[in-house]
């Protein structure tokens, strides 16, 4: 209640992307405070063994995480795993430091709990980064590698391993971004005939670097506006590839059905729209790829996920993991609790002892080829 109707609206009289700097270096000094810190978790984590996620490797305390976006350089992964998340993904981070697109570069569409951005990789790069995430932590890990806008597309693999190189031994698991619609020619990447060579050349690197005994996981996260035989195609070159996961989905560039006034669409420009307006592509993009692939591999949705209901449904359709960025921002910190105590209700409404245990529950049979 105090994030809806104080915090809130006074954080919307500021553009958006000042409002994230401001709240997110609020957040990293209340956690680093030892009382401040201490509070902010009793009050922020849900723990139950209802909840408690075996995927990707990682045993986590929920199946809820933070998307890529919100902490592009690594800098707050113990103050945002404070407040409730099961693990953090950091990114999207770059071979090279970039100050990404002008500004301004992020923008509200409050009437449809959307946001429209075109940041363009904005990061420090994947050596900075290196540095803060081989420091200790308890939290669980990702990292969200792009191509460097500098670098040709012809020399994009050689910019992913380059960073693949520097993070991965220090991640918990790693994504390989082509479905960002702010970096030219990035979406390019994701037809097969570029994606195999560039995804090979990516975990290659990630297994000569890999700790003795200890596998990370690859994944590849996709756009919302493929075509469905392109998400088959993709699909089908991740199982070949033996990839661990998919991430479902990106932001999309389309701008159909908001509720938004379309003087103030049109105001926002070019970029990549998030929130609720994606709700039914990400989850019918989620449903084709459960379809597609085995069970051995995880599936992680994001897009539009805004209530314990809608992550339930993704669960039930074949996600293993949540994530969330747009509701964050619009529903406020308490958003990871309250999600991932409704979904230990849900489950247990339809008598299962676990929220794991429902993964894939509606899910088709497999047509895995």
């Amino acid at each position: 209640m105090f994030y809806r109707f104080l915090l809130r609206p006074l954080l919307y009289l500021l553009p958006a992307e000042t409002a994230h700097h401001l709240t997110f270096a609020a957040l990293r000094l209340l956690a680093r405070l030892p009382l401040l810190g201490a509070l902010l978790r009793k009050i922020c984590v849900a723990t139950s063994p209802a909840l408690e996620t075996q995927a990707l490797g990682m045993k986590l305390r929920n199946p809820i995480g933070l998307a890529a976006g919100f902490d592009k350089d690594a800098q707050g992964i113990d103050a945002l795993s404070a407040l409730g998340f099961g693990f953090i993904e950091v990114g999207t981070l770059t071979g090279q430091a970039q100050p990404g697109n002008p500004k301004p570069r992020l923008f509200r569409l409050v009437a449809d709990r959307a946001l429209v951005n075109r940041m363009g990789f904005n990061n420090g790069g994947s050596a900075a980064a290196a540095e803060r995430l081989a420091a200790p932590r308890t939290a669980r890990v990702g990292v969200n590698l792009g191509k460097s806008k500098v670098v040709p597309e012809d020399e994009a693999a050689a910019d992913y391993v380059l960073s693949a190189e520097r993070l991965a031994p220090h991640a918990d698991y790693v994504v390989v971004n082509v479905s960002s619609p702010n970096t030219p020619g990035l979406r390019n990447l994701q037809a097969v005939e570029k994606l195999r060579p560039l995804l090979e050349a990516v975990c290659e690197a990630v297994a000569r670097v890999a700790p003795v005994n200890r596998k990370i996981p690859v994944l590849v996260k996709i756009a919302p506006d493929l075509a469905d035989d392109d998400i088959d195609a993709v699909a089908d070159l991740a199982t070949e590839l033996g990839l661990d996961g998919i991430i479902a989905t990106n932001t999309t560039i389309s701008r159909a059905g908001l509720r938004s006034h379309p003087r103030k669409v049109e105001a926002c420009g070019a970029g990549g729209l998030s929130g609720a307006p994606l709700e039914q592509r990400s989850l019918a993009v989620l449903r084709r790829l459960r379809a597609r692939v085995g069970p051995g591999m995880t599936l992680v949705a994001v897009g539009g996920v805004e209530t314990a209901a809608q992550a339930y449904a993704r669960i039930r359709a074949g996600a293993s993991l949540i994530q969330i960025y747009t509701a964050f921002v619009y529903h406020g910190p308490m958003l990871p609790k309250r999600l991932a105590l409704g979904l230990e209700r849900l489950a247990r409404r339809d008598g299962f002892e676990r929220v794991a245990d429902a993964v894939g529950v509606d899910a088709p049979p497999s047509t895995e080829v």
